[in-house]
């Protein structure tokens, strides 16, 4: 009986991921339309272009809104491995199998005994709510990566201190996934790939850290949670204004530049207490501990970051998920509330975006929302993340136990 049970949520959850990705083909490849600008434009304009300079054997240094560490020209280049179909829908079908493999993973993982399925539930409900960000962005595929590395890390941490060097050369954020890892084996493998993909891209491609620059450069984009402040200043006349900049639509104006050094001495902080923390919970770390450390510093520096895309959403569902994944997780409540927060998402983008962008009320509405819940979420993980490794008083003697419940101490 609780093999026939096992298989009819498997096959429950399978067909629901099914039904969802369908929809989501449907919506990149526009015989569905939602409200808003076009997300996939980044596709088949941005990428594209990438893509062409890629092949000429160069980085497009010359292109500001080029913010990616080097080994992200492999993603932008992975169409070509589908040469049977156009660029665009190339990369879509690439970040399908992107998809499908975070799912197969946290299967793997949510399917051994003692573990969950609700890791996996998570990951085809929350990805789903994105929308069509999810497969139009190669955020996807480096989650995959890093989904893999916080797989492999309880029982191989050579295996995912190497995924994980490699995903942080597709996009920076994954190194925090060492946030939590206590092996020297996974930060030897680490820094070992990072630093030999770095000098072999260096030397084969020039420009390959011209994105250290742009990254430099960046101000405070409309949805990050700093940006709220500029939002609620124009409704009383704050003259700033939006432009497009490095990629994203920024504020420009008076204060900008005290709300970007507020956003960095925030993210400051985030790094101590991670210090703090790990410092404090040295040898109370049990294997759930690597999942849950790497989804709390990932909140962390999100909230705290000058910029909050919609697809930085999807790094935070699948680490969610992983943590889900461990049935002793204490990441529930945080990973239900990145789940809502991806729900008010895909309404703040594309679906009225433009009101964010002229700070409406409805859009400041939509952003108040969307950044409460993450930053709940980011202090809710950090608070359960320091709990979970804290030490364990020691018992009371039996004479102090015996006057602590006011009955008296028995002499030998």
């Amino acid at each position: 009986m609780e093999k026939t049970d096992a298989r009819r949520r498997l096959a429950g959850l399978l067909t629901v991921w099914g039904i969802t990705r369908f929809v989501l083909l449907l919506l990149v490849f526009r015989v569905l339309h939602l409200p808003g600008p076009d997300v996939t434009s980044d596709v088949w304009a941005t990428y594209h272009g990438w893509y062409e300079v890629l092949c000429g054997g160069a980085f497009p240094a010359d292109d500001v809104t080029w913010q990616y560490p080097p080994a992200a020209a492999l993603t932008i280049l992975s169409p070509a491995l589908l040469p049977f179909l156009d660029y665009a829908s190339a990369f879509f079908a690439l970040a399908f199998l992107a998809d499908l493999a975070v799912l197969v993973l946290l299967l793997h993982t949510g399917l051994r005994p003692g573990r969950s399925l609700r890791g996996a539930w998570l990951w085809t409900a929350g990805a789903a709510l994105l929308g069509p960000t999810l497969y139009a962005r190669y955020d996807v595929m480096v989650t995959a990566v890093a989904v893999g590395a916080l797989v492999a890390g309880v029982r191989r941490p050579a295996v995912m201190g190497a995924l994980t060097g490699f995903a942080a050369l597709l996009k920076v954020w994954p190194v925090l996934l060492l946030a939590g890892a206590v092996r020297r084996r996974a930060w030897g493998a680490a820094a070992g790939t990072a630093v030999a993909l770095s000098a072999l891209f260096a030397l084969a491609m020039p420009g390959a850290f011209a994105f250290l620059t742009f990254q430099r450069d960046r101000g405070t984009e409309v949805e990050s949670v700093g940006a709220l402040v500029l939002h609620v200043a124009r409704q009383f006349g704050w003259p700033g204004e939006v432009q497009f900049r490095y990629g994203s639509l920024e504020f420009t104006g008076p204060y900008v530049d005290v709300v970007n050094d507020v956003a960095l001495g925030f993210t400051v902080l985030a790094c101590g207490w991670l210090l703090l923390w790990r410092w404090r919970a040295a040898g109370r770390l049990r294997p759930h501990t690597l999942a849950e450390a790497a989804f709390t510093a990932v909140l962390l520096f999100t909230v705290t970051s000058r910029v909050i895309s919609p697809q930085y959403l999807v790094w935070l569902i699948g680490l969610a998920a992983v943590c889900l994944c461990f049935r002793d997780s204490r990441m529930p409540l945080p990973a239900l509330l990145v789940l809502a927060a991806s729900a008010v998402t895909v309404l703040e983008f594309p679906v009225r975006f433009q009101d964010v962008v002229s700070s409406t009320p409805l859009g400041v509405g939509l952003m108040v929302l969307r950044n409460g819940l993450l930053v709940t979420a980011a202090l809710t993980a950090a608070v359960r993340l320091w709990r979970s490794t804290a030490p364990t008083p020691a018992p009371a003697p039996p004479a102090a136990q015996a006057a602590h419940d006011g009955e008296p101490a028995v002499s030998p």
